[in-house]
């Protein structure tokens, strides 16, 4: 069965539901690989560094690079070049501020330890932005998504690449997946 079809018979809350049961399975598969990977299992937790002049300056300043970025391929391209098929905007329109805000922090978290945190780590910079891009299968097929995933996805592995630091990983990912999920749930909001 196909992608599409699997989500059509999933109820909006059923599909949030899937999204945050996938998450724990990365977080799962991060400490898993970490046992085989690394000779300390918890060596990422160090990745974790609260300097706040790199979590401004590379977390937020990557974060409205990327935003900018997205919002002129809205501009310049027509929304079925964009759309993931509906997918974001079923699992953000009518969710609350709170659901809306642990979801996409949730997400950032679970997506940087397993794709920086542990096989960026582990194989490299390349590796584990490709491995990112794939993930999001969804996006194969609409090209103007995919060079978007992949620019973001190289992107942010390049930041951790200067900083080494999962902090500002997680702040980049989470900033641009709160801000274009509360940009959905609003517009959605507007139209009524």
């Amino acid at each position: 069965m196909k992608q599409s079809e699997i989500m059509k018979r999933l109820t909006d809350k059923e599909l949030r539901q899937q999204v945050v049961l996938t998450q724990i399975l990365l977080l799962i598969g991060s400490y898993i690989l970490s046992v085989f990977l690394f000779e300390q299992p918890l060596k990422w937790i160090n990745l974790f560094q609260l300097d706040l002049k790199e979590i401004f300056l590379f977390g937020i300043g990557t974060a409205l690079i990327i935003l900018l970025m997205d919002l002129i391929i809205m501009l310049i391209f027509p929304i079925e070049y964009y759309d993931d098929g509906g997918i974001n905007k079923r699992l953000f329109r009518n969710i609350t501020f709170p659901s809306l805000l642990l979801i996409t922090l949730f997400v950032a978290i679970a997506e940087e330890m397993l794709f920086r945190g542990v096989i960026q780590s582990s194989f490299g910079y390349i590796v584990a932005s490709t491995t990112f891009a794939l993930v999001h299968i969804r996006y194969l097929k609409k090209p103007v998504l995919l060079l978007s995933v992949l620019f973001v996805s190289f992107f942010i592995g390049y930041i951790f690449e200067l900083t080494g630091n999962l902090a500002v990983t997680i702040t980049a990912h989470f900033i641009i997946d709160f801000v274009l999920a509360l940009f959905i749930r609003l517009k959605k909001r507007c139209k009524h």
